[in-house]
């Protein structure tokens, strides 16, 4: 594998399906977040961003020293054309630092109407050659996100072929989606939703039996089980061993999967990757994960994790017998201060005293929280946390920033 000579940290980028996911992000430690207006994006489950929080969006994110790209990555249809010009002045206008784009017809809506903001040519666009990465710097594209189906060998020879000021991203955690380069028809065949204009079913996530025309309502197990067979199941991607070896090959931007899920999935991943990569500028020649990103990403909501294509035909890349979530862990309380020795937190799913929690708190290694005494927003001492939103008070020998979570591993 030829090896790029420059050994730059590369870009935390991190997903943000609102603005509490947004500022979670950006807390946690990205250098960029990835979010979406109300149309144009290819996550309509998210909830996504109206005007006024995308202006918030920006400005909060930018008050940090961290960049917004703003995802306009479907295939727009010609009752949509209309509505995008004055959608990507407005994104021009409040700031945001780059448009993600699939379209080559948006694409050049883009040049004319943001002209301020970079232009990254999306994963959709299905970027797997250098002769393709070359088209698009062309025609005017600042990024190239590369397609999932890549092994590292190849993206070393992209980089060869390309231009240096040709910024590379690829992803380095989330799901995988079965289909090329996330252009699926299945969503839209069997549900009416299409995928490429975001608002995919995912039935590749569905169980499927065998049945023969002739003989309806017999049903033939594909494999062996008695429950069917996700087929189609994709495992998740874990990259997180192998960032010195994205680096290497010189990848710019690693990209966290995730737009659609949980303020807590996005504080976690993004934390445990700001350690990873933070270890690795430490130690930029001999470098190891830290165990503790190992045991983070375990904590959030997975299917079995796996390295995609990045080291050739996938060896992991499916699970057959479900298409369930490992979830270990749950939040229990939100760290909203710290007065007088005590920790001021609104709980979010109930708990008792004596509770031990696991702590993550931006740019801190996960710590233990033990709720001996527990007191309510009064400073009675109470026996539990019963109900969501209360707050609660909790003794603890030092400060805990806010927006800190408290986390109750699941028995």
């Amino acid at each position: 594998m030829s090896i790029w000579i420059n050994n730059k940290l590369p870009e935390l980028l991190c997903p943000a399906g609102d603005i509490v996911r947004l500022k979670a992000a950006v807390d946690f430690g990205a250098d960029a977040v990835y979010l979406a207006g109300e149309e144009f994006g290819m996550r309509t489950a998210a909830t996504n961003f109206g005007e006024d929080d995308l202006k918030k969006g920006i400005e909060y994110a930018h008050s940090r020293g961290v960049k917004v790209h703003v995802a306009c990555n479907t295939l727009p249809h010609n009752e949509e054309i209309p509505r995008l010009p004055a959608f990507l002045e407005l994104v021009n206008d409040l700031g945001a630092d780059a448009v993600i784009a699939a379209d080559i017809g948006t694409m050049g809506l883009v040049k004319k109407y943001a002209p301020r903001c970079e232009l990254h040519a999306s994963v959709q666009s299905g970027i797997v050659n250098y002769v393709t990465a070359n088209a698009f710097y062309d025609m005017g594209a600042k990024r190239v996100v590369l397609a999932r189906e890549l092994s590292l060998k190849e993206i070393a020879e992209i980089r060869e072929k390309t231009p240096k000021d040709l910024e590379i991203e690829a992803f380095a955690h989330g799901a995988m989606c079965v289909s090329f380069s996330a252009r699926c028809l299945l969503s839209s065949y069997m549900t009416g939703r299409d995928a490429n204009r975001g608002d995919c079913a995912q039935p590749c996530r569905w169980s499927y039996s065998l049945m023969e025309e002739k003989r309806p309502g017999q049903y033939f197990d594909i494999t062996e089980t008695d429950k069917g067979t996700y087929i189609l199941n994709a495992n998740d991607l874990c990259m997180a061993e192998h960032l010195k070896e994205m680096r290497d090959v010189g990848i710019d931007s690693i990209k966290i999967e995730g737009r659609a899920k949980s303020h807590y999935y996005v504080a976690v991943v993004t934390n445990a990757y700001r350690g990873a990569l933070d270890s690795l500028k430490e130690n930029p020649d001999n470098w190891t994960l830290p165990n503790w990103v190992t045991e983070e990403l375990n904590k959030v909501s997975h299917r079995v994790y796996s390295t995609g294509f990045y080291f050739g035909k996938p060896e992991n890349s499916q699970t057959y017998e479900n298409a369930g979530y490992v979830r270990d862990y749950s939040v229990g309380a939100v760290v909203e201060d710290y007065v007088d020795g005590k920790v001021i937190a609104t709980v979010k799913n109930k708990f008792f005293k004596g509770q031990v929690f696991d702590c993550l708190e931006a740019g801190s290694t996960p710590f233990i929280v033990n709720a001996d005494k527990l007191f309510d927003e009064s400073g009675t001492p109470i026996i539990v946390a019963p109900h969501p939103m209360m707050t609660v008070q909790i003794p603890f020998d030092r400060e805990i920033k806010k927006g800190s979570l408290l986390r109750i591993k699941e028995i």
